[in-house]
């Protein structure tokens, strides 16, 4: 039995398996038919991911069937399994591209899903997730849009300001290039982003910098988390974003250096972002939840 979470005289019993992506790092919850944890609520993901009193990430996932999943019908039809993710202050978010290989890690390695390409339903719709020979996992992460607004962006930190693109893939991000990745301080308190209306549900940030010829680096704020490790959905737009700048022809990749890792991202000729990296697993477990 693991430890308690708070103090409560009604609890219950987590199963529950750790998993990162580029150290973007996961609580995984197995709900196979979608009775164990049907009134998943903000308290309790924010209980789970607590770095101090609960297990630490950045987001809870619900491992449950599509069919058993109201939301997963709606949008995940074609696909059997689906990724019911929350950020880790209790927020659901659409997508996350990190977190879409740790689940699809988890499937093959439980015996639950034998497919190679292997679909997964996502609020952002399906993602076909592959694994590579070299043991890394591809997901297919849909197109970039670029989200046009009628006032220039900005997005300030400790004082300094810089212009910003808007991008959804599907998540919404807010990406700025800066001369260096220190730029942004210690990144303790959420990026300021103007104005309000291009953004009216949060935005997750990307402070990045160029490498070398198709390759940067970049540090993430997501919204209902903080400073992350890694964010998959914000690399992508990231990389996105450095592909215009650069004039880059579709079916070119980028190498993307994050805190926690590198991941690769590919636009394939019909816009389509792949996105490559690794999906570890690790501690697993039981642990008693105050209700």
């Amino acid at each position: 039995m693991g430890p308690a979470l708070g103090s409560s005289s009604v609890a219950r019993v987590v199963s529950f398996v750790k998993g990162h992506g580029t150290e973007n790092d996961f609580v995984l919850l197995p709900d196979p038919d979608g009775t164990l944890y049907p009134d998943l609520d903000a308290v309790t993901v924010q209980r789970l991911t607590d770095r101090y009193t609960g297990l630490g990430a950045d987001g809870v996932i619900r491992v449950v069937r599509s069919r058993d999943l109201a939301a997963g019908r709606d949008v995940a039809a074609d696909a059997e399994w689906f990724m019911d993710y929350r950020n880790a202050d209790g927020s659901v978010a659409e997508m996350c591209g990190n977190g879409v290989r740790v689940i699809a890690r988890y499937l093959w390695d439980t015996g639950l899903a034998t497919e190679r390409d292997l679909p997964i339903g996502t609020r952002g719709g399906v993602r076909l997730v592959r694994e590579q020979t070299d043991g890394s996992i591809t997901a297919e992460m849909g197109r970039a849009e670029q989200v046009r607004q009628q006032a220039a962006i900005r997005v300030t930190v400790g004082g300094r300001t810089w212009p910003a693109e808007a991008v959804v893939v599907p998540n919404p991000h807010a990406v700025v290039f800066v001369d260096a990745l220190d730029d942004v301080g210690r990144l303790l308190e959420q990026p300021q982003v103007k104005p309000d209306e291009a953004f009216p549900a949060g935005t997750n940030v990307e402070f990045v910098v160029g490498r070398a010829d198709r390759h940067i680096a970049l540090r993430v704020w997501e919204r209902g988390v903080g400073e992350t490790r890694s964010c998959g959905t914000g690399v992508c737009a990231a990389a996105w974003v450095a592909m215009r700048r650069d004039g880059a022809a579709p079916g070119t990749s980028y190498t993307v250096d994050v805190p926690g890792g590198r991941l690769v991202v590919t636009e394939r000729e019909d816009g389509v972002l792949l996105l490559t990296g690794p999906a570890v697993l690790g501690l697993s477990g039981r642990i008693t939840v105050p209700m």
